[in-house]
């Protein structure tokens, strides 16, 4: 005759494992595999251990709510992570993406549907509830577990100890599953927390400070489309270093002669980019929020500080907003509070080539899809745009070469030269030969940019060409943080910028002084909007 073990005893297991499954919960998918689960956690030990020298009583209960609360919410954070990895590329901020849920959920009503944004939510609920509700059944099923008398509890703490000098005496998994993950987890996300908050209060603190909360007609001296092109790893080093310098001013005076001969004006200068190196959307931060964001806590902070950008501002003046972002091949929920009406990322620029490396098209197939998909069209608005162009991003291999504009198609055209010259593991190293590859690549860059210009004829929209940082201080040998501004348009209009500082054509004057990043905002609304004399900066 089977014995069958009580009911009792099932329960008990299934509520160990629950709480083991919890415990040892990997943050990340690439750790997603049964030697996550091989070992114990050291947590799971001390809940258990706990939970036994309580046993049912009033400090049972209270610790029944403790841990329920406590690896509840761990948990929650760590699924919120790993779907946040697995849909957005980087780690959630209970803080920064809290407020973020309702642009999240729209941005999937407007991909997906609405009854699959519905469908997520709930599901998301569900297993919330589902894991709270776990966790109090488990920490109830072990109390009840807790041995009545003093000397079994002790034997159960002597066993418990023998266990874990055990589990330390197993090399190598038992020393790596004793590191206390989880807790260690939960601590460092408490502090980002903490710091998110420390900093939102300094970055409202400085929203509070907003001169320009109210402008006599926004931007209404502005009677054209306005572009705000970023060029990836654009820095002052195209200036003042000659290995750079020699071909990069060669294109700038070459187009600086043809706009002019066009009737179209230029002024340039020098901004302090809040990055080096890397980093790009701190600079587009700074400049649409007018104060300096140089870190990811803070960037997180101004997402949801409720500041107005440049592009808020730019929309309430009825200007049409979007954002080219060529670089994002994820959801985008933060764009939805930077003021941008549109999104165009990767998928929807229409490109069928092939990527250039990390650069998934060149600038100008880039440039090309802005005018097909926000220009050109029967909407009388006008346009106020971000767009972000990549070719000069790390690693500089292969570097594109411009086709006659019309011949651009689907972007195969471009097929080819992907798979010109040699892979970045073989250029990287030689140092000159990737220095030789950056100062191609931005070349490519400022062609694309200015002969995109170029083609505005007589009547060109106000384009702002700015760097967004420097490339890194061994490739760009400068370790400035200081990049070019260039302000491309009507003479009308660049004549207003005269109070920035800048110089008249494309190429700098010497020793320019460089302006906070952080300024152009202010200066650009104070220029542009009202009417009469230009105000003062």
């Amino acid at each position: 005759m089977i014995r069958r073990r009580p009911p009792a005893l099932w329960s008990l297991l299934a509520a160990i494992l629950l709480l083991h499954a919890l415990t040892a919960l990997p943050t990340e998918m690439a750790r997603m595999s049964w030697q996550a689960w091989a070992l114990p956690a050291p947590e799971l030990l001390a809940l258990l251990l706990a939970a036994l020298a309580v046993g049912r009583s009033v400090a049972g209960t209270a610790l029944r709510v403790l841990v329920t609360a406590v690896l509840g919410a761990v948990t929650v954070l760590k699924v919120a992570d790993l779907a946040m990895m697995e849909s957005l590329g980087r780690r959630f901020n209970p803080v920064g993406d809290l407020p973020l849920l309702d642009a999240s959920v729209r941005l999937i009503a407007g991909s997906l549907g609405k009854p699959a944004a519905v469908a997520a939510v709930l599901g998301a609920i569900v297993l919330i509830v589902l894991i709270f509700v776990g966790l109090w059944w488990a920490m109830g099923r072990v109390l009840r577990q807790a041995p009545h008398s003093l000397w079994r509890r002790r034997s159960v703490l002597a066993g418990a100890v023998v266990l874990v000098v055990a589990m330390i005496a197993a090399p190598p998994r038992g020393v790596e599953a004793l590191t206390p993950a989880t807790s260690t987890y939960a601590i460092q996300r408490a502090q980002l927390a903490a710091r998110t908050l420390t900093e939102l209060r300094r970055f409202r603190a400085d929203v509070g400070h907003e001169a320009l909360a109210v402008l006599d007609d926004p931007l209404g001296l502005i009677d054209r489309d306005v572009l705000v092109i970023f060029l990836e790893s654009y820095g002052r080093t195209s200036f003042d270093t000659a290995f750079f310098a020699d071909l990069h001013l060669q294109t700038l005076a070459r187009a600086e002669d043809q706009l002019t001969a066009q009737g179209v004006a230029t002024a340039s200068g020098f901004l302090t980019s809040p990055t080096h190196g890397g980093q790009s959307w701190l600079a587009h931060a700074t400049l649409a929020n007018g104060l300096r964001i140089d870190d990811q806590t803070r960037y997180q902070a101004a997402i949801v500080s409720g500041r107005k950008t440049l592009y808020h501002h730019a929309a309430d003046a009825g200007f049409r907003t979007a954002a080219v972002m060529p670089a994002i091949v994820r959801p985008w929920p933060e764009a939805l509070t930077m003021g941008f009406q549109r999104i165009l990322a990767f998928p929807d620029l229409g490109y069928e080539g092939l990527p250039f490396n990390w650069v998934t098209m060149p600038d100008q197939f880039t440039l090309a899809a802005t005018d097909r998909l926000l220009r050109e069209g029967d909407d009388p608005r006008r346009l106020f745009a971000q767009i972000a162009l990549i070719s000069s991003h790390a690693p500089w291999t292969p570097v594109p070469r411009m086709l006659p504009w019309e011949d651009l198609g689907d972007g195969t055209e471009f097929d080819a030269m992907s798979q010109e010259g040699d892979p970045p593991n073989v250029v990287w190293r030689d140092r000159d030969r990737v220095r030789a590859q950056y100062r191609d690549s931005v070349d490519y860059t400022l062609q694309a940019a200015l002969d995109y210009a170029l083609r505005q004829g007589e009547d060109p929209p106000l384009i702002l060409l700015v760097g967004d940082h420097q490339a890194a201080t061994s490739i760009g040998l400068d370790e400035r943080r200081e990049v070019p501004l260039h302000v491309i348009g009507p003479p009308h209009l660049v004549a207003r910028t005269a109070a920035w500082g800048l110089t008249k054509g494309l190429i700098p004057a010497p020793g320019s002084p460089a302006r906070p990043m952080e300024d152009l905002r202010d200066l650009f609304l104070r220029n542009f909007s009202g009417a009469g004399d230009v105000p003062p900066s």
